[in-house]
């Protein structure tokens, strides 16, 4: 279990680069990731695509995975990122619900889990995606939300259950981490 002393890293969030916070809260660290380094991700997988994308005076600005001004990094710049770090990401079956998510597995292969959600913001103004990292963290599981003001531990892991199954209802993405083994 947690203890008081257990220090939970947890960034908080900063225009739209909440995937930059979402995997250093995942890691744990800070600069596990930073805004150069997402970039040089997001500029390779444009690149590497064969489908490249015509320039235009808007280019310096929207790129194909990211605002460069802003940050909203795209699912293709977290899974480039996790496999870099020798991680894999699964895109969990939406239909199964969160009951067959293996949240007490003692053999440390799920890292963590990374959610993408609907939010509303400037008073239901603007919606968009957000992204969101709950980690076990000492044997407790934390949300690790960068919007909030601090960790939010869970009771237990059907109540993780529970958040997830909501996120899923609302439209959200589940995307397991997992340590690969070697």
């Amino acid at each position: 279990m947690a203890t008081e002393r257990t220090q939970i890293y947890h960034e908080r969030q900063r225009l739209q680069f909440c995937l930059l916070h979402s995997l250093n809260n995942l890691f744990q660290q800070q600069d596990a990731f930073t805004r150069a380094s997402l970039n040089e991700i997001a500029g390779k997988l444009v690149l590497d695509d064969p489908n490249k994308v015509i320039w235009t005076p808007l280019s310096m600005l929207f790129k194909p995975h990211h605002n460069a001004a802003t940050g909203n990094y795209d699912i293709n710049v977290l899974i480039a990122a996790l496999e870099g770090k020798g991680k894999s990401v699964i895109w969990h079956d939406r239909r199964n619900g969160a009951s067959l998510i293996n949240l007490g597995s003692s053999d440390d292969t799920l890292m963590g889990i990374v959610l993408n959600v609907w939010v509303r913001k400037f008073g239901g103004l603007w919606k968009g995606r957000h992204w969101v990292t709950l980690k076990n963290v000492g044997g407790v599981w934390y949300n690790l939300d960068s919007d909030l003001v601090a960790p939010e531990p869970f009771t237990d892991t059907e109540e993780v259950r529970e958040f997830i199954d909501c996120i899923i209802d609302q439209g959200g993405e589940v995307l397991l981490v997992m340590n690969n083994k070697q």
